[in-house]
C-alpha cells in the first residue's frame, strides 16, 4: 500500500458566481521512503496541493489516503491530530517563535503530544544534534543565520518521527551556499528513510528529487 494515495482530487473555490478550479482531477501515489518534488509556477495550484497534502485543507472532491487513513472527510480536530502525528513541516519563512530558543522551538510539537518535559527535551536535543546545531540550542532565531534557522525548523519537523517531511520552498529565503546545505540535509534525511515531498518553482531544486511531479493550471503530470 502506498504511503500517499491521491485519486481524482479536485479543489474548487467559489466567490459569488465565479468558480476557480485550483486543482482539477489530480491523481498520483507516493511510496514510503520516496523523495518527490512538486514543481510549478505561481498560480499553478501547488500551494493548494501542499495544503491538502499537509492536512491544512480538504479537497472538494476525490480521495486523499495517508498511511492507510482517508483524510478527505476528517474534521478540523482530526486533521490537527493527523498533522501532529504524521507530517513534519518545513516552510520558506522558517516559522520559528522568536521568543523561544532553538531547543524550545523544537520541543513545541512534542508538547502538543503530551510528552513529559524531560523526555521531550532529550528528543529535541537529539534532533538538533542530527542537524549539527547541538552548540546552538540556547540561541534564539535572531541569533542564528538563515541556514541555521532552517536547520532548527528541520529538527522541529523531524523530532516526532513523522511519516512525511513536507518542505515548502525550503531554500527560498536562503543564500546559495545555505540553500545547498539545506538541500543536502534533506537528501541525507531521505537517505536515512524519511519520505520527502518538496514543493518548489525551481527546476534546479526539483532535480535533487527521485521523482518530479509537474503542476500547471491545477493539473499534475
Amino acid at each position: 500500500m502506498s504511503l500517499i494515495q491521491i485519486s481524482h482530487l479536485s479543489k474548487t473555490y467559489t466567490s459569488g458566481p465565479i468558480k476557480v478550479n485550483a486543482l482539477d482531477d489530480v491523481s498520483f501515489q507516493i511510496e514510503k521512503g520516496e523523495y518527490v518534488a512538486i514543481i510549478g509556477p505561481s498560480g499553478s495550484g501547488k500551494s493548494t496541493l501542499m495544503n491538502i497534502l499537509g492536512c491544512l485543507d480538504v479537497p472538494t472532491e476525490g480521495l486523499y489516503r495517508l498511511n492507510g487513513v482517508d483524510v478527505s472527510t476528517l474534521n478540523d480536530n482530526q486533521l490537527a491530530e493527523i498533522r501532529n502525528q504524521e507530517i513534519g513541516f518545513v516552510f520558506q519563512g522558517f516559522n520559528l517563535l522568536h521568543a523561544f530558543n532553538a531547543i524550545e522551538n523544537v520541543e513545541l510539537p512534542l508538547i502538543y503530544r503530551g510528552i513529559l518535559a524531560s523526555e521531550r527535551h532529550q528528543m529535541a536535543l537529539d534532533a538538533l544534534r542530527k542537524v549539527g546545531l547541538e552548540d546552538r540550542i540556547h540561541h534564539k532565531p535572531s541569533e542564528l543565520s538563515g541556514g541555521q534557522q532552517q536547520r532548527v525548523a528541520i529538527a522541529r519537523a523531524l523530532v516526532g518521527k513523522p511519516n512525511v517531511l513536507l518542505a515548502d520552498e525550503p531554500t527560498g529565503n536562503l543564500d546559495t551556499k545555505s540553500g545547498k546545505e539545506i538541500l543536502q540535509q534533506i537528501d541525507d534525511l531521505n537517505q536515512a528513510g524519511v519520505t520527502v515531498i518538496l514543493i518548489t518553482h525551481d527546476h534546479a531544486v526539483a532535480s535533487k528529487a527521485q521523482k518530479v511531479l509537474s503542476i500547471q493550471d491545477g493539473r499534475v503530470s
